[in-house]
């Protein structure tokens, strides 16, 4: 991997790294079921010889929104409603998805059974955003990343899932404290896919989207590692609930891309972890790295150390100086990386936007039982919505792909001609190929998946709980 990046940590086979590991749900609160359809969150903390490296994802490869502005409001679709405190109301959570098509390929994962993982042990795992690689010569490539459970990916129904909610709320937490107390530790493959740093205008998608995944048939995964769970916290508060992440904690050689949501989640995150955990939540044990390190940073609430170097004169919390202060690291990475960019800053959305192709091809790359999963789930919740919203959501999943929108249509009883006649969203600029498929609506024919590997759609077991 030398030849992608200089981060230390990928340059000598064999090389051990000592990570921890939080799994989590994300729309519930910390006692919410963990059998409640969610995605769940994947976020993997590298303690390395550069310092640390906060890898943070979910369990499905791809979000909701693209844009980081909207990340409040999609929160608070999902939450409770703010008078009723009613949880998940199919008619704000698809109130807000029929405004936006770019979370159609994520609602075609979290409703279909990859929404309810069997086990942490056996699901999935993505850095989700786009991430930069940059080498000993300052040379940069796009990367994601994979995490691939050797316990093979199983996942429930609706169903089964009822049935387990109905006898435990942390099943999964259980169930992977069992696993490794017994020996039976879980491990994941890490893979990356990458890709040249630059424009790519021969893709029909903007690589930087993380509303999409990259095909692997043309950028196929490789194999960097392997993450065993041989522990658990010896106390989970001040392992687990304190343990904090962040997309902008990087060592050297690992960087960030131009991804927007990658930006906004930068900013937010370690301002989420000062409030939640405090100010000095760095100098805690589970957060602080296994290097030596040294920094100004004094008091504020709750300091756990003082960060002297070696030396150091303690009356001296600034630099530079020559009272024997700390002197500011060797700058390590080049003044120019990457290329060169040229152009002017806007507020628009990204060009290629491209909703539908990756949703329709996901339901027909599924199989035959995670398909029929997800047009009962969709029926399910969209019935209990209003007319004009689950019109939309027919229109937009007939955009997707006819099978898609003709089954969900079926079961609300709304056809591909009650709905041909809606314009697109005024958020949307369509291309010549999606307003001819919007003419046809309903008539278009099946995608050509011919050949295509594509993120996710790896052999998911059902396991049948009775």
């Amino acid at each position: 991997m030398s030849r992608y990046t200089r981060a230390r940590l990928f340059q000598t086979a064999g090389q051990e790294t000592e990570v921890a590991v939080r799994f989590s749900t994300v729309a519930g609160g910390r006692d919410s079921s963990e059998a409640a359809r969610d995605p769940r969150g994947f976020a993997v903390k590298f303690y390395t010889e550069d310092g640390n490296w906060d890898l943070v994802g979910n369990n499905l490869g791809v979000f909701f929104i693209r844009d980081a502005i909207k990340f409040p409001d999609f929160i608070h679709s999902q939450k409770p409603d703010p008078v009723s405190f009613d949880r998940q109301v199919a008619n704000r959570v698809f109130d807000f998805a029929s405004q936006t098509p770019e979370s159609i390929h994520m609602f075609c994962l979290v409703f279909s059974p990859r929404g309810l993982p069997a086990s942490y042990r056996t699901q999935q795992g993505f850095g989700v955003n786009t991430y930069k690689w940059v080498n000993e010569a300052g040379e940069t490539q796009l990367v994601k990343y994979h995490w691939l459970p050797q316990q093979g990916v199983k996942s429930w129904t609706a169903a089964d899932a009822a049935v387990v909610q109905g006898r435990e709320l942390g099943v999964h937490t259980r169930d992977l404290y069992e696993a490794i107390d017994a020996g039976d530790f879980p491990s994941w493959e890490l893979h990356v896919q990458l890709m040249s740093d630059d424009e790519h205008p021969e893709l029909d998608f903007d690589p930087l989207d993380d509303t999409k995944v990259w095909p692997e048939n043309d950028f196929p995964l490789r194999k960097v590692g392997t993450m065993t769970l041989n522990r658990t916290p010896q106390n989970f508060f001040t392992e687990s609930e304190q343990i904090a992440f962040g997309t902008g904690v990087l060592v050297d050689g690992l960087d960030f891309s131009d991804d927007k949501m990658l930006v906004g989640r930068t900013f937010s995150y370690s301002d989420t972890q000062r409030y939640r955990v405090g100010p000095n939540y760095l100098q805690l044990p589970v957060n602080a790295p296994r290097t030596r390190f040294a920094t100004n940073q004094r008091d504020g609430q709750m300091a756990y150390a003082v960060d002297l170097g070696e030396g150091q004169n303690p009356h001296v919390n600034y630099e530079p100086s020559i009272l024997g202060g700390l002197r500011e690291g060797q700058y390590p990475t080049h003044d120019e990386q990457g290329p060169e960019i040229t152009g002017r800053l806007t507020r628009k959305r990204i060009p290629r936007t491209d909703d539908y192709t990756q949703a329709g091809q996901r339901y027909l790359c599924s199989e035959q039982w995670e398909r029929d999963d997800l047009v009962a789930n969709f029926v399910d919740a969209l019935s209990q919505c209003d007319r004009p919203i689950q019109e939309r959501m027919v229109w937009h999943l007939f955009m997707a792909e006819d099978e898609l929108g003709q089954r969900v249509g079926d079961g609300l009883g709304i056809s591909a001609d009650d709905v041909r006649g809606l314009e697109p969203l005024q958020t949307q600029t369509l291309t010549e190929a999606e307003l001819e498929r919007a003419a046809n609506l309903g008539k278009n024919g099946p995608r050509d998946v011919t050949g295509l590997v594509m993120t996710h759609c790896v052999p998911n077991e059902h396991v049948v709980v009775s």
